[in-house]
């Protein structure tokens, strides 16, 4: 019997979507905007400033917080399970697990580096910390095009949609107690729409009332605060 010939590589079926891992993105945006901004974040607090440096100290530690809870969901029950269902992606997977211990050396900087700032704002307190940030920053521009090019795609072929929502509710337990309301301001802030989608798809509609009244009120009186205004 003749052997069947294979379609062109044209002609191979689009896998069908198994989840919807669009969050991943935009979560990435907020850590994008989070740490982007942090430089010019310690900046703008004066010498001795303790009160605004605490402000700054509280969200850079939120954004540590939370990147490491991001990476330590991946890394418990993402990158094992990729290689297993899709075996051709081996090789990222490897990559990934690379690029998250490279930063948690910078992570860990700045955790190492935050305490001394908080209490006493200085250049010389300053420029560990700020050399740390760099190091995440310079990490994360490699990093998240990377795993939302080749990691997101090939999630959406082999993960389920109850273990997207872990990741989901792995990264909300990660944030620390009384800072939901600014981690929320944070993922809106960076989306490009300032978030009216993100809430429509995430939030109901009781809840999106509860930030309209709450949180975004919270947010903004932060967003001054780091700002020294």
């Amino acid at each position: 019997m003749p052997a069947t010939p294979l379609p062109p590589s044209g002609d191979r079926p689009t896998p069908a979507a198994t989840c919807d891992a669009s969050g991943m993105a935009e979560i990435h945006r907020m850590f994008r905007m989070g740490f982007g901004e942090a430089p010019d974040l310690i900046a703008g607090v004066e010498a001795a400033d303790v009160e605004h440096a605490g402000v700054v100290a509280d969200q850079l530690d939120l954004l540590s917080v939370g990147l490491h809870g991001h990476h330590q969901g991946e890394d418990e029950r993402l990158w094992d399970v990729l290689a297993e269902r899709a075996p051709g992606c081996a090789a990222h997977v490897e990559r990934m697990k690379a690029q998250h211990a490279e930063m948690l050396v910078h992570l860990s900087a700045i955790d190492d580096a935050l305490p001394a700032w908080r209490i006493a704002p200085t250049p010389s307190t300053a420029a560990p910390l700020l050399a740390a940030i760099a190091g995440v920053n310079a990490a994360l521009a490699v990093h998240l095009p990377d795993e939302e090019t080749n990691i997101v795609p090939v999630m959406e072929t082999v993960i389920t949609e109850p273990e997207v929502e872990w990741f989901a509710e792995h990264g909300r337990r990660s944030i620390p107690k009384g800072q939901s309301w600014y981690a929320m301001g944070l993922i809106l802030a960076s989306q490009p729409d300032g978030g009216d989608a993100w809430l429509r798809k995430n939030l109901p509609a009781p809840a999106r009332l509860a930030w309209r009244w709450i949180g975004r009120p919270r947010y903004a009186a932060r967003r001054a605060a780091l700002e020294g205004r």
